[in-house]
């Protein structure tokens, strides 16, 4: 299945306007965001669990990012509440399922295998620095190479200067409406814009997204 699939070009999808649709598991549904692939695919998903529902153990080549949109998400090495980010390396396994029932932002087999840190960031560990204009703050979450994801909050009225991005960069608005000389981006919003893209972001009324920069040669 090819979707979304050249990284060349840009992308903006509104997720709470797409449909859900069954994934091999009974109780788990996904949203399909990109995908290149069958079953074991390179894929960008919003995924959903239906309480009590469970995957087998399976082994994740190029590894696996998850951000706990809401609910609990679990496996055998850990509870995940809301707010979690979770870098599982290639190679690593698991058995993952909800008892709660919950909503994920899944990225499949785009990892650097090279990169063997396993990263799990609760709110509790959330600890935000000061970014580079007034209003805004950054939480960082992981690092490899040209490749970095993070939290970032956008106070109300904060303007950004006009940047490009090497490697491209990746944005889920998780609260708020997120802005650039584009359009508004209100929550659920996922962008993906390619390799020296450039833009000039800001939020009126204040917001909070996942980024990743520096990912997308």
């Amino acid at each position: 299945m090819k979707l979304n699939d050249d990284l060349s070009q840009r992308v903006v999808i509104r997720s709470t306007e797409l449909p859900w649709q069954p994934s091999p598991v009974s109780g788990v549904l996904r949203c399909l965001l990109a995908r290149d692939g069958g079953e074991d695919a390179r894929a960008t998903s919003i995924v959903r669990y239906e309480p009590g529902a469970a995957f087998p153990p399976h082994v994740h080549p190029q590894g696996e990012e998850i951000l706990v949109l809401d609910g609990e998400f679990a496996d055998e090495h850990g509870i995940y509440p809301a707010g979690t980010y979770i870098k599982n390396p290639s190679g690593s396994v698991h058995s993952p399922m909800s008892e709660t029932g919950c909503t994920l932002f899944v990225k499949l087999r785009q990892l650097d295998p090279r990169d063997l840190e396993r990263v799990v960031m609760r709110p509790v560990d959330w600890r935000w620095h000061p970014g580079m204009v007034r209003g805004l703050n950054v939480l960082s979450l992981s690092q490899f190479g040209s490749a970095q994801a993070a939290f970032v909050r956008w106070g109300p009225g904060t303007f950004f200067n006009k940047h490009q991005h090497f490697g491209g960069e990746e944005i889920l608005v998780l609260q708020g409406t997120f802005q650039d000389e584009r359009g508004d981006y209100p929550s659920g919003t996922w962008i993906r814009s390619p390799h020296m893209s450039s833009h000039q972001p800001f939020s009126e009324a204040g917001c909070l997204i996942w980024v990743k920069t520096g990912h997308l040669l």
